[in-house]
């Protein structure tokens, strides 16, 4: 019935202490999400293609796709199996919706929008893990669709995150300031007003009906993760935030559950 989007922040993620999102994302199974996914889908802002595209693997390998940070971080693994069968079934739905050109890759792993994460919420690494790239030269509402089309997963044991962030303009990062810059907090205040009130068509179009939506995003590949986890959730689904927390006065770790609408 639940889908998610959750803003990453930093790839130090995994060991950094003072960030609010890790404690977040480490109570996961016992505040957030309780039951134990057969599989998880993750659509996360680090892979991007032209078309869509399944990692088809039997083991993930871990992706260090980052530069200059702690060496203790590529150091860390997480050694979660593939999802090959969810691989095959996503392209099947999204095939079935129209979504006529869909590809499998057979080496990649988990990028950091996935394995950083994922470390904190499942650190045993033992559920399969099946990751879905985007494609940034689409809309929010060619992934809003993309999110309806696997809405059926729902239903079959599978946990759909969108990983990526609420802002992203790692140009406006302030490594000395101490408060968060109006534009930032303009648009993730908008953002969450328009999620709680079921404008998705709004956040779908957000470059026009968001406050500092470029600045916010400059470019979009951290934002459509939230477009295809609201997608899957269907149209009357309700938005709840599950966890807001700043990094580095204009990067919002803003994080929001979506609850399908229950039949009547």
């Amino acid at each position: 019935m639940e889908t998610f989007f959750i803003s990453h922040g930093s790839p130090t993620l995994p060991i950094d202490e003072s960030l609010q999102v890790r404690h977040f994302l480490k109570a996961w199974k016992e505040q957030v999400f309780l039951q134990k996914p057969n599989s998880i889908l993750v659509i996360s802002a680090h892979w991007e293609t032209d078309v869509p595209t399944v990692n088809v693997v039997r083991q993930n390998d871990t992706i260090y796709d980052f530069y200059g940070f702690p060496e203790q971080l590529y150091k860390l693994k997480y050694p979660a199996p593939g999802a090959p069968d969810l691989a095959k079934r996503v392209k099947e739905l999204l095939r079935t919706s129209g979504f006529n050109h869909v590809k499998e890759d057979t080496k990649r792993g988990l990028d950091h929008g996935a394995w950083t994460p994922l470390m904190l919420m499942y650190p045993e690494a033992n559920i399969p893990v099946c990751q879905l790239s985007l494609q940034p030269e689409k809309d929010g509402t060619y992934h809003y669709n993309v999110g309806k089309a696997l809405a059926p997963l729902k239903d079959e044991g599978v946990l759909i995150i969108g990983s990526g962030s609420a802002t992203h303009n790692l140009k406006a990062l302030q490594f000395d300031g101490d408060s968060v810059v109006s534009w930032a907090s303009e648009f993730d205040c908008w953002l969450k007003d328009a999620l709680l009130q079921g404008r998705y068509e709004d956040v779908n179009h957000y470059e026009e009906k968001a406050p500092y939506g470029k600045m916010a995003h400059p470019s979009p590949e951290h934002f459509y993760p939230l477009h295809v986890a609201m997608g899957a959730a269907g149209e009357d689904a309700k938005a709840e935030q599950i966890h807001q927390s700043w990094q580095l006065c204009s990067l919002s770790c803003s994080s929001y559950k979506f609850t399908a609408a229950t039949a009547s």
